[in-house]
């Protein structure tokens, strides 16, 4: 676009804006004062005047997201936030176990929507270089139009930054949730306590698999059960407690690798006696989370580790219709060898939202996507896609909000578009959860606990071309070389051999783009 015609278009915005400054003011009064959960009425004041302009039409906005249900969800939720927003809105739900390969095709050809949410920190880093390409719409410089995104916390916005500049709105997380749920009623049952160090960790799993905590006099329980999953299963997890790096620190003057660390060995050495002993699932490495979780609601696992602590409440609720008078709790504080505590964190997101310029024609039309995303970040609406409707899948108790105990509506009618609600309750007003299962309240203590001991990634908002385009590649020779070691298929000089391998593909760039990029 050259200077001259994005100066007419912004004098043009401008003249637009003025002539709907009186309808939007009505449409937010409106709106404020309309109850999401209503099926009936519009969102704009009804006149006889003959000067007051014509209603504004519909915004059509057409959005791609991964689905982390079983089915698409019905148009419930998605009826009501068109009225609050006056949109007219096209989802594209795609299930999260193959939406990777939907938006790498999408975006091969060319077809990618006009909203386009990816589906975690990693595919965010594989779109790096299209972005840097210019292939997607630089936002930071309007947000400030915009009062509601305005309120977006900046030290997270510039975790996002790619080369400096904001091109994605981000679904905010707290900052490290991970930790323990366990079987309170076991560890009560052999005069356990919650695991004040690792050593203590390894005791309790191994009293959970050897001394029959369920009581039927069989050896069939295990202490902790894992999944194929080293960044959200049990690995990075205790490995932080081990004092592990978050994937980079300084080691020598200069950035390194985590698994160049010898707390990276220590922790493989935890896990490898945990699977020699038969205190885990012996197939970790193959186990699904679904699979994970239901050996743990089966009754069958003690300790399940790593991921979100919050995650008790669903643990829980399938776990008693297992075992009625199972009893769960969690628990985060634990020491590593050196007897200090450390837990790793994420950058503050779990995904983001970009915008492609092949489905946004110009920064007008983008201007209206993001004065929807501004409504989303407004208590009204981000009640509405994160809760559901008040009265049918929550009620509000001293201020917050408590599900329904139809645990399947709210499934299979609002959880696909609560994982794409912009920011958290700090900045959208959202209601936060009435918890009432104690081990739910304790989790919840110990998400702001762990912040104290928060280790931040310190490569979060830097960049790396050749990460960018071979860090997944790459990172799956450590992934099978931690897997193998744990395994007893490779010692301490194998691995090491293997991370050479690392260095020598590519991996020795990497630590020399990060590095130089750090010195800045």
């Amino acid at each position: 676009m050259t200077k001259k015609s994005f100066t007419l278009l912004l004098s043009s915005l401008l003249t637009l804006s003025m002539l709907s400054a009186c309808g939007g003011n009505n449409n937010k009064e409106a709106a404020a004062t309309k109850d999401p959960g209503a099926s009936t009425g519009t969102n704009t004041t009804a006149t006889t005047d003959p000067a007051t302009a014509e209603p504004e039409k519909p915004t059509e906005i057409k959005i791609m997201l991964p689905l982390n249900t079983t089915d698409t969800p019905p148009d419930t939720i998605k009826n009501e936030v068109e009225k609050l927003t006056n949109t007219k809105l096209t989802y594209q739900f795609f299930p999260a176990d193959t939406y990777e390969e939907k938006l790498n095709s999408s975006f091969a050809t060319g077809s990618l929507p006009q909203v386009t949410y990816l589906k975690n920190q990693t595919t965010f880093l594989q779109m790096k270089e299209a972005i840097k390409d210019g292939q997607f719409w630089e936002i930071g410089p309007l947000l400030s139009e915009f009062p509601n995104l305005n309120k977006l916390k900046p030290e997270i916005l510039n975790n996002t930054k790619v080369d400096g500049k904001l091109y994605t709105l981000y679904i905010g997380r707290p900052l490290a949730r991970q930790g323990i749920i366990y079987r309170k009623d076991w560890a009560d049952k052999l005069g356990l306590k919650a695991p004040a160090n690792t050593e203590e960790l390894f005791a309790m799993a191994k009293a959970f698999t050897e001394q029959d905590p369920d009581g039927n006099g069989k050896k069939d329980t295990i202490g902790v059960v894992d999944r194929n999953e080293l960044v959200y299963g049990a690995f990075k997890t205790v490995s932080s407690w081990f004092g592990t790096p978050n994937n980079w620190a300084e080691k020598d003057g200069q950035l390194a690798p985590e698994f160049t660390f010898p707390q990276y060995i220590d922790t493989m050495d935890f896990f490898k006696k945990l699977r020699e002993g038969g205190y885990m699932n012996q197939d970790f490495a193959a186990t699904s989370k679904t699979d994970a979780v239901n050996m743990f609601t089966s009754g069958k696992a003690g300790l399940y580790i790593g991921g979100s602590m919050q995650d008790i409440d669903s643990l829980n609720k399938d776990l008693i219709k297992n075992v009625p008078d199972a009893v769960l709790d969690t628990h985060s504080m634990v020491a590593g060898p050196d007897g200090k505590f450390a837990q790793w964190m994420i950058p503050g997101y779990n995904n983001v939202v970009l915008f492609p310029k092949s489905a946004v024609k110009d920064e007008a039309e983008l201007k209206k996507i993001l004065k929807f995303f501004d409504a989303m970040m407004t208590p009204e609406v981000a009640n509405l896609m994160y809760w559901g409707i008040e009265g049918t899948h929550y009620t509000v108790v001293d201020g917050k909000a408590k599900a329904t105990d139809n645990k399947e509506l709210i499934e299979r009618e609002v959880k696909g578009f609560k994982d794409s609600v912009i920011g958290e309750y700090e900045t959208n007003g959202m209601y936060q959860s009435l918890n009432v299962l104690p081990g739910r309240i304790h989790a919840e203590e110990l998400v702001l606990e762990n912040v104290k001991y928060g280790v931040a990634d310190p490569t979060a908002a830097l960049d790396s071309a050749t990460y960018t385009s071979k860090g997944v590649e790459l990172q799956q020779i450590i992934a099978d070389a931690t897997y193998k070691y744990m395994y007893g298929q490779l010692d301490k000089a194998g691995f090491e051999k293997e991370v050479e391998n690392w260095k020598s593909r590519g991996g020795a760039k990497i630590i020399e783009e990060y590095n130089a990029a750090y010195k800045k």
